[in-house]
């Protein structure tokens, strides 16, 4: 029985995702119901807008390509959110991320707390945790880091392998919405 308790210790400590879970209803109610959001980053990531657009770019970008759902916008403040007005222009949802990165070393201690909140009424249909330590330079991830870094900076570039590495994982476990063929066709149009 020891033995059974350190294996699943061992293979649940190389995971980032450390938690997640979706509402018991979602396929009944909200499955049909969320697929247009807007991503929330707040509070900024190493207190930087640039880093904090990095994530919600990655996040937007990575969303988009890997899930069901149309991200149309990315916001980014310091300031307190105010959800109603970030729920305006057609969005069903807000994918609010709460990053936290500490230097360590070469690299950072980084970590996220993710929620889907649905517009309508601000309850929270996903959410996960995740978290570990990332190097701030990956030798996979070099054209994609200049890539970040033409676009939005270098201020940027040491925090691509982490936010890459920490996020892809966390919108793994996000659910699946149901597209009409309006919707597929809108969504083949977003510009990321």
């Amino acid at each position: 029985m020891r033995r059974l308790w350190l294996l699943a210790v061992l293979l649940t400590g190389c995971s980032a995702v450390k938690m997640h879970r979706v509402r018991d209803d979602w396929n009944q109610v909200d499955k049909v119901r969320i697929k247009r959001l807007a991503v929330v980053v707040q509070p900024l990531p190493a207190g930087s807008v640039q880093v904090g657009t990095l994530w919600a770019r990655v996040t937007r970008r990575y969303v988009n390509m890997k899930r069901d759902f149309l991200v149309k916008s990315e916001v980014v403040q310091a300031e307190p959110l105010d959800q109603a007005k970030a729920c305006a222009s057609g969005l069903d949802g807000l994918l609010w991320l709460q990053p936290v990165v500490r230097s360590q070393g070469e690299g950072f201690e980084a970590e996220v707390a993710a929620r889907l909140l649905r517009c309508t009424d601000e309850v929270e249909v996903w959410a996960a945790e995740a978290g570990g330590s990332y190097p701030s330079k990956d030798p996979g991830l070099v054209e994609v880091t200049a890539n970040y870094t033409r676009e939005l900076g270098p201020e940027v570039e040491r925090y691509v392998p982490a936010a890459l590495n920490l996020l892809r994982p966390t919108l793994d476990t996000l659910p699946q919405p149901q597209l009409t063929d309006d919707d597929v066709t809108e969504k083949m149009s977003l510009d990321e």
